[in-house]
């Protein structure tokens, strides 16, 4: 068992291991936000008219509109459509991000929620 799950379920353990593990878990975590960072994240409106490209820290990047599916778009259709071109490239990222973080966690999405449960309950 590691010191963190030592430490959620109400164990006693060695306090410097357990501040070892969670900057390793905490580096772990910057690197993959830092490796995410470096991805770009592509999405496109239902009607294929409109892609956008993000950075893995959310910035608009690029947006492409097709000259052939503007012409059946008016001004508000075409805002939806871009709305939804980056809000599919942003559900990219988050669906990345999930399971980056997932792989750096483990099986424990939150190692500590026992203790802090329990410090809450019982003061």
């Amino acid at each position: 068992m590691s010191e963190i799950g030592r430490f959620a379920s109400g164990g006693e353990g060695d306090l410097a291991a357990l501040l070892r593990e969670v900057n390793g878990w905490t580096a772990g975590l910057s690197g993959t936000l830092d490796e995410l960072a470096r991805e770009t994240f592509d999405g496109t409106d239902a009607g294929g008219t409109v892609r956008a490209r993000i950075s893995g820290a959310g910035r608009l990047l690029k947006l492409d509109i097709d000259a052939k599916g503007l012409r059946d778009l008016d001004h508000v259709e075409l805002a939806e459509a871009v709305k939804e071109a980056v809000g599919a490239a942003h559900a990219a990222l988050g669906d990345q991000l999930t399971e980056l973080t997932g792989e750096t966690s483990g099986d424990a999405a939150d190692p500590l929620a026992a203790h802090v449960e329990r410090v809450i309950r019982e003061g």
